[in-house]
């Protein structure tokens, strides 16, 4: 059996959160789910206290625009991270914005994708970029 790919989904809408998760099952590799609402709880996720550390995410999917921490925050968090700079950190965002795009890879983003808003290009925008980071990458154990 296939180990599930391990991504933490860091966004703040629970609509986009119910659409993943449904668009996740319907995924080639099967995936397990951690969801945070901001950027500081996604910290608790990630910097968990020793007694209760869990293997990190495979994949960071990133929403920008989040209450308390927003996601570039938690970028710059991520990369500067020795512990944690090593996962890919997909920016899944709605924001078009060309100044948004610049600064998450000027802040070492691994990918910006824009969120589709129909489900179904959701679903497969979401599957590429999981099939890609899942099977066709070659990531760090």
């Amino acid at each position: 059996m296939t180990k599930p790919f391990n991504i933490l989904l860091v966004e703040d809408n629970e609509g986009d959160v119910e659409m993943t998760l449904r668009a996740l099952k319907k995924a080639e590799q099967p995936c397990a789910l951690t969801v945070a609402n901001d950027g500081i709880h996604a910290l608790d996720i990630l910097r968990p206290d020793p007694g209760n550390a869990s293997p990190p995410p495979q994949l960071i999917l990133l929403d920008i625009n989040m209450p308390r921490m927003d996601g570039k925050e938690l970028l710059v968090a991520v990369k500067s991270d020795p512990r944690l700079r090593h996962i890919p950190v997909v920016m899944f965002t709605s924001s078009e914005s060309p100044t948004d795009i610049r600064e998450c890879y000027e802040r070492h983003a691994s990918c910006y994708v824009v969120k589709p808003f129909k489900g179904g290009e959701y679903t497969q925008a979401l599957h590429d970029v999981v099939n890609f980071w899942s099977t066709t990458s070659r990531l760090p154990n």
